[in-house]
């Protein structure tokens, strides 16, 4: 047996525990040299995530104002009201806050547990004065709720020009009408600053070396009137009074410039409480509704038979006593004529007559003339949500169509298309395009500098059919469809008026055959008639009463009580009567929104 001396058996004990301490030396300096040298800036990156917090410095949106400088949108400051989940030990001004901002309690310490770990929490956003003022009296602790100042759109005029502005939502983004589509020069360009925070979260240094302002939102100069504006809603709500109808809309339109002076649909809503609105109330029908236009559309088909020199103006045409066969098909007239001339065609809104003149153009003719006029095609008035309407491709036409089309009936416009084709009318042949925006300020409030981009779109005139074959369909058949025709009832003391009745049948959504009950009413007039001023459409969508839905009823009298309005608060001299009430009258329209 082999003896080692103890010595050396110690002595081996200590190198390996030498070897071990030098081993974790090794380590512990390898990882302190690591920690200094190789990630430091890892580290660093991570503490200043904890510590320093990149808040953003909201943009303050443009304001929008009506032509005359009205303000119509603009934004205030509110407070709202967070809560700091992690540092809420006692819930008992739960209930009490709960109470004052009409919170589900239950919900919101459901979303309170949730959030148990986080440093802020929304509780209300956008406070009213009178649940701030409530709040405060609860003395409620700064360390564990607080306030943050926001942005709030806010809209003087309540529910006046709904769908033509739009709305913007909590987060303030823009939805709808002009704060949609213009949201990205009205919503500005956020700012922002770095805060340096403690551990528990508390701000203790601002840091303004490094401070981004915020650029503020463009201001935007509409060409809507709020005079005009609120004329027009009034006359819509009484047609929603006496005929119960599904919806209804108005457009007005400077005809020498196609500027929308008014645009109003029913249903409507407030845009200051737009919460629990009925979602059919969103839908801008001036733009965003297509049906069958009926009559209206006959004076364009008129215009371009002229203009090709398939007819003349003192043509007549056999009515056949009002029953015509066009191949397998009869067509009927509302009353039985003989023989009319190409004015009692549209004063009396025969549709044999029409379909007659339809035979002359043809079908490439007829297409030719109602895509001329810009249907099938949206308008471009910087609205989201246009539709184009629907004019099926010439292919698709056949000898239904040559009857058809020449009545209205068979293609789809929406009520901006149509009014805007009538401006050509009115504006001796010359298609405009239809404008909403009248000028931009900038975040200064100076008018944008002729090099920046603006979005006021130039005026497009397109010469569509001439000058004399304009004027003689508005000054003759137009003026005469008001005195002597199915528009009677749209007569003015004070103004000549021209204009046209439309009374469409609407398809039975069970048979898919055209409706006996079911229309679109409509009526399309303008003045004076020797140099028209500007345009009204009155659209009635499925009238609920009564039993004659013809637009010349329904649509005439509200649109030639618009149109009298518009011109007198225009101070446009009278046609026939003395101009002393004019004043008086301009006066006390100007005073209605003060």
């Amino acid at each position: 047996m082999n003896f080692v001396p103890s010595n050396l058996r110690n002595s081996g004990r200590t190198w390996c525990l030498v070897l071990i301490v030098v081993l974790a030396w090794l380590v512990i300096s390898c990882r302190l040299v690591y920690l200094q040298y190789i990630g430091h800036r890892q580290f660093a990156r991570v503490v200043a995530r904890q510590q320093v917090y990149k808040e953003k410095i909201p943009a303050r949106p443009g304001d929008i104002l009506d032509r005359n400088g009205r303000l119509l949108a603009t934004t205030i400051v509110s407070n709202s009201l967070y809560v700091v989940p992690q540092r809420l030990k006692n819930e008992q001004n739960v209930a009490r806050i709960c109470d004052i901002l009409q919170l589900d309690q239950t919900d919101f310490l459901k979303g309170l547990a949730a959030n148990r770990d986080k440093l802020f929490l929304w509780v209300k956003r956008r406070l009213s004065d009178q649940e701030l003022a409530a709040i405060r009296v609860l003395d409620l602790s700064d360390d564990v709720w607080g306030f943050r100042q926001e942005y709030r759109r806010q809209y003087p005029q309540g529910a006046l020009a709904a769908h033509a502005l739009g709305l913007r939502d909590i987060d303030g983004k823009g939805q709808g009408g002009l704060e949609e589509a213009f949201d990205h020069l009205i919503c500005g360009e956020d700012g922002y600053r770095f805060l340096i925070r403690d551990a528990h979260g508390r701000v203790i240094e601002v840091r303004n070396d490094s401070r981004v302002a915020a650029r503020n939102g463009e201001t935007l100069v509409v060409t809507l009137d709020s005079i005009i504006q609120l004329y027009t809603e009034r006359q819509l709500q009484s047609i929603v009074e006496e005929w119960k109808p599904k919806s209804a809309c108005a457009i007005v339109m400077d005809v020498k410039t196609c500027e929308v002076l008014a645009m109003a649909s029913v249903p409507t809503f407030d845009l200051n409480h737009p919460a629990g609105i009925n979602e059919s109330a969103w839908k801008n029908t001036a733009i965003a509704s297509i049906y069958e236009p009926g009559s209206t559309l006959k004076p364009f088909i008129v215009a371009a038979a002229l203009e090709k020199g398939l007819i003349h103006t003192e043509e007549e045409f056999d009515c056949e006593q009002g029953e015509y066969r066009m191949g397998k098909r009869l067509l009927h007239d509302h009353h039985s004529y003989g023989i009319l001339n190409v004015t009692d065609v549209l004063v009396k809104s025969s549709n044999i007559g029409m379909a007659k003149i339809g035979e002359k153009l043809t079908n490439p003719g007829l297409y030719e003339a109602v895509t001329a006029f810009g249907f099938g095609q949206k308008t471009g008035i910087q609205l989201p949500g246009e539709l184009s309407g629907i004019v099926r491709p010439l292919k698709d036409w056949n000898i239904y169509s040559t009857g058809s089309i020449p009545m209205g009936q068979e293609i789809a416009v929406t009520p901006v298309q149509l009014i805007t084709g009538h401006v050509a009318l009115a504006n001796q042949g010359k298609l405009l395009n239809p404008r909403l925006i009248r000028d931009q300020i900038d975040h200064n409030y100076f008018p944008r500098s002729e090099e920046e981009p603006a979005q006021v779109r130039p005026l497009v005139s397109t010469p569509i059919v001439s000058a004399a074959v304009a004027d003689w369909l508005v000054q003759v058949p137009m003026v005469e469809t008001v005195s002597r025709g199915t528009g009677k009832k749209a007569q003015l003391e004070e103004y000549v008026v021209f204009g046209k009745t439309g009374t469409a049948q609407k398809p039975d959504p069970k048979t898919g055959k055209y409706s006996s009950e079911l229309h679109v009413s409509s009526f399309i007039c303008g003045a004076p008639a020797h140099d028209p001023r500007v345009l009204v459409l009155v659209v009635v969508n499925e009238p609920s009463v009564g039993e004659n839905h013809y637009g010349g009823t329904i649509a005439g009298p509200p649109a030639a009580e618009i149109l009298k309005q518009t011109l007198m608060y225009q101070r446009v001299p009278f046609d026939h009567s003395s101009e002393a009430p004019l004043e008086r009258t301009a006066q006390r329209q100007r005073n209605a929104l003060r």
